[in-house]
């Protein structure tokens, strides 16, 4: 039962109370960077989650055999090849989004959230307990990403997963599809987010 407890309570904290993105303010390049559309911010979160999970899989499975001295290294490389494999599934799978997410996918590499996670959590924790860690984190970054995306598609083009949602004498707001729409939907939601956080602990 105490097992159960600690893998929920290591999926469910990476949502919200230390969202990657909202909280811990992680791997924003790709948020503000890919999310001018809802499938462009999910294919981003899928991948990094599918990457995330994969390497701390790995790493917490030869966390004995693993010498500290080269173990960011031996992370390094453990992220780059998961990271390879995802990028040759989407290019294969789903080659237009491959193609307007580009460079980001292997910018994964580099994400600070996928190689804090192998350090401060994979690498000293058993396998069951570092999946559900980065389940839990991998899936709030692509709800973070989801999020953004999803405000800066509706409105900057006026639709969702490419369906209008608007009739004809909607004008679009085309800063939202642009670079400074990512940090205007990014400060937004920071802001919600901070009020329902103050909101909670104020009637606690």
């Amino acid at each position: 039962m105490t097992q159960q407890k600690s893998f929920q309570t290591e999926l469910i904290k990476g949502l919200w109370r230390e969202n990657p993105v909202f909280v811990a303010v992680l791997g924003l390049c790709p948020a503000l960077a890919v999310t001018n559309s809802l499938a462009n911010g999910l294919a981003m979160g899928l991948a990094t989650l599918a990457v995330l999970v994969g390497s701390s899989c790995l790493v917490s499975g030869l966390r004995h055999f693993i010498p500290k001295p080269v173990r960011i290294s031996v992370f390094i490389l453990i992220i780059a090849t998961f990271v390879t494999a995802v990028d040759y599934v989407l290019a294969a799978t789903l080659p237009d989004i491959h193609k307007e997410l580009g460079a980001f996918i292997s910018l994964i590499v580099v994400n600070c959230l996928i190689l804090g996670r192998q350090e401060s959590f994979a690498s000293k924790n058993p396998m069951w307990l570092s999946i559900a860690d980065a389940a839990g984190m991998g899936g709030g970054f692509t709800l973070a990403l989801v999020m953004i995306g999803g405000v800066r598609e509706v409105l900057g083009s006026g639709s969702i997963l490419g369906f209008p949602l608007f009739s004809d004498d909607f004008v679009p707001w085309v800063v939202m599809v642009m670079p400074p729409g990512g940090f205007f939907t990014m400060g937004l939601l920071l802001l919600i987010m901070a009020f329902v956080t103050e909101n909670r602990r104020r009637k606690t």
